[in-house]
This record gives structure tokens, C-alpha cells and sequence, in this order.
């Protein structure tokens, strides 16, 4: 694959067979972001268990100390009294049936995060193949299938970022920005890995953290040290 030389000037940085602190990391993938525009800082973790399994499952939500650095859009399916709390909360669509044809008939997807009331369930499940392979069917498990709509517009607002696993048994996430600095993305590394390591199955045995590596948008990945996490 062809790499650009601001890529493969940063990648002489980062020694690849190296496991590095996650405070290394941090000023590493700060300093090897070096795009025109604020790069995104993701984080991916590979875990010993099999998603394939319902006991094995790892998935939650949490507001991340600093937020993710991006203003996400809001749905909310709800009526009367909880739509107005939801307007009222900052979301940035609210509807019911109207927003379930508006998505099947026009392919809408200008949002990020869906919230749904459980009432409305059975109107958003008709949505649940268009919006399950995007990941953006809501859950209780996310906290986004809730009376409380105030409360989960605004942690979403605030830097709520969700975690689950792929079919590959991989959790990925964003943590930030490049432009936050290597302290605030520690703090918010700190906060996913800590959640994501209490959601650690029952069922799973061996090792759980199997691999854990940051990278921002155009940069190159840096391994973090696993052991130290859990």
C-alpha cells in the first residue's frame, strides 16, 4: 500500500515491535498527527472473548472526561411531552413515524445517535435493518432506549461515546483530537479502557486484552502496552 512521506516520516518515530506506556502513546500519536486538519485519535482493542457468544458480549456506553472533539447530531423518536423535553434538551431531530419514513422512504441519515423512547420501539424496530449494520440502532444497554431523553441527549452532547465489538471481536472508538494533547487523550484513553475492562464477561478466560493500539486519522498505529491495562 502507498504511503505518503508525511505518513512515512512519522512512522520512523514509532517502532513497531515496540508495546509503548499509554503516556507514550499519547505524545506519540499527537506528534505523528501531522494533517492540515485536526485528526481524530481512535482506539482500537482487540479482546480475548467470541462475540459469537450472547455470555461474551462487551458493550456499553460512557461520557468521555473531555469529550470527543465532535458535535454529534441527535435523533430522538419520541411524542407529546417527551419530544418537547427532547427539543428542549438540544436534540437536533425529533419526531415519530414521520422520522421513520423520512429514513425509509428519502435514505435520511444526516444524524449520528438515535434515542428512542421505549413506547417507540416498535416503530424504530421497523428501522432495524438500515440502521443495525450502521450501528445506530438504539439500546438500553447504550442508555439510548430511555424515558429520561434529557439525560441522554446531553451526555451524548457532552462526549458520549459508545463501545462494542465487532464481529471480529475488536472494540473501536474515538478519544479525541489530535489538537486536545497527550494529557487530555490519556485521561479519556484511561476512562474507555476502565469501562471496557469492568464489562469484562464472566464467561471470558485467558487473556482479555489481547491488543490495544492508537492511531490518529492519517497516522500510523502505535501499539500500547496491554498488561499494564488489565
Amino acid at each position: 500500500m502507498f504511503r505518503g512521506k508525511k505518513y512515512q516520516e512519522s512512522a520512523k518515530k514509532i517502532d513497531s515491535s515496540n508495546l509503548y506506556d499509554p503516556a507514550d502513546a499519547m505524545k506519540l500519536v499527537v506528534e505523528t498527527a501531522t494533517a492540515k486538519f485536526d485528526e481524530t485519535v481512535e482506539l482500537h482493542v482487540k479482546l480475548g472473548v467470541d462475540s459469537r457468544h450472547a455470555d461474551q458480549q462487551v458493550r456499553g456506553a460512557i461520557v468521555l472526561p473531555h469529550g470527543t472533539g465532535k458535535s454529534l447530531r441527535v435523533l430522538v423518536f419520541a411524542k407529546g411531552a417527551k419530544a418537547d423535553e427532547a427539543r428542549a434538551a438540544g436534540a437536533d431531530y425529533v419526531g415519530d413515524m414521520d422520522m421513520v419514513e423520512k429514513i425509509q422512504k428519502e435514505n435520511w441519515f444526516d444524524f449520528d445517535v438515535v434515542v428512542a423512547t421505549p413506547d417507540m420501539m416498535g416503530f424504530v424496530g421497523r428501522l432495524g435493518k438500515v440502521l443495525g449494520p450502521k450501528g445506530l440502532m438504539p439500546s438500553p444497554k447504550a442508555g439510548t432506549v430511555t424515558m429520561d431523553v434529557t439525560k441522554a441527549v446531553n451526555e451524548i452532547k457532552a462526549g458520549k461515546v459508545e463501545y462494542r465489538l465487532d464481529k471480529t471481536n475488536i472494540i473501536h472508538c474515538p478519544i479525541g483530537k489530535a489538537s486536545f494533547g497527550a494529557e487530555k487523550l490519556g485521561e479519556n484513553f484511561s476512562a474507555i479502557m476502565g469501562a471496557i475492562i469492568k464489562a469484562k464477561p464472566s464467561a471470558a478466560k485467558g487473556q482479555y486484552i489481547k491488543s490495544c493500539t492508537v492511531v490518529s486519522t492519517m497516522g500510523p498505529g502505535i501499539k500500547i502496552n496491554g498488561a499494564k491495562l488489565g
